[in-house]
């Protein structure tokens, strides 16, 4: 088995309102996705969420979403590509401005929810999003949904890509995420996310689709930030790929 990352999506918390236990989950993570305060986050919660993981020595990365604090980013939106590309490049644009004024390198983009979720079975999206990312800067690395077309498009476009696997979420049959919609999507208990987790890292995807088998090894494992167990998933996890 190689070395896996452990990414976690944080800096959620907007004004007053906390969301996720940033604080508790560093320790146990190497990358942080961080949200740029287009579906969550603001400068303050940026800035705070950086020096965090420059403390713990966790890699920074962009975690660019839809204009939709409302929906946490988790609704579709119909958006041209040159919005879509000016979007990106600034939310990417001022978390690089933090990173750069707290002396940390910028390393990742990840995109969130909705927008993640469509890159992942719309070519067009995937191939305007890493076109974007490769125009902010070329030596950034894109995650997407292993299988994905993102993973693809970003390849394609010279960037080096990180697959990514998700130790809290149920997978269907053809390797996409289970709908949040439905019920049993997320998984709870950390002991089941860390037992999933770690078969995602030794044994990578398999999915059936149009009755052909694929599999796709696993660089990155995701864990959700704003889960109530998120910082014992964290611990749980952290440890199972230790041993």
């Amino acid at each position: 088995m190689n070395i896996i990352d452990i990414n976690c999506d944080l800096g959620e918390s907007f004004g007053i309102y906390k969301l996720g236990q940033d604080a508790e989950i560093m320790p146990y993570i190497s990358s942080a996705n961080i949200a740029c305060g287009f579906h969550a986050g603001d400068p303050r919660v940026m800035a705070q969420t950086i020096h965090l993981a420059k403390k713990h020595g966790v890699a920074v990365g962009a975690h660019p979403g839809y204009p939709d604090l409302v929906g946490f980013g988790r609704r579709d939106m119909a958006m041209l590509p040159d919005e879509i590309e000016a979007m990106l490049f600034y939310q990417i644009g001022a978390l690089a401005g933090i990173c750069k004024a707290e002396g940390v390198d910028l390393v990742h983009v990840k995109p969130h929810g909705a927008l993640y979720n469509k890159a992942a079975k719309d070519p067009d999206l995937a191939v305007i999003i890493a076109k974007s990312v490769r125009g902010f800067s070329q030596g950034l690395v894109l995650v997407g949904l292993a299988g994905s077309y993102l993973v693809e498009a970003g390849m394609e476009v010279g960037l080096d890509v990180l697959s990514e696997g998700f130790a809290d979420r149920v997978y269907e049959p053809d390797g996409s995420l289970r709908s949040r919609s439905l019920p049993g999507a997320m998984l709870t208990d950390p002991n089941e996310v860390a037992r999933h987790g770690l078969e995602l890292a030794k044994n990578g995807v398999t999915a059936l689709i149009e009755g052909k088998t694929f599999h796709w090894e696993i660089q990155t494992i995701c864990l959700h930030g704003d889960e109530p167990e998120a910082a014992k998933n964290a611990e749980a996890l952290f440890h199972a790929l230790q041993k």
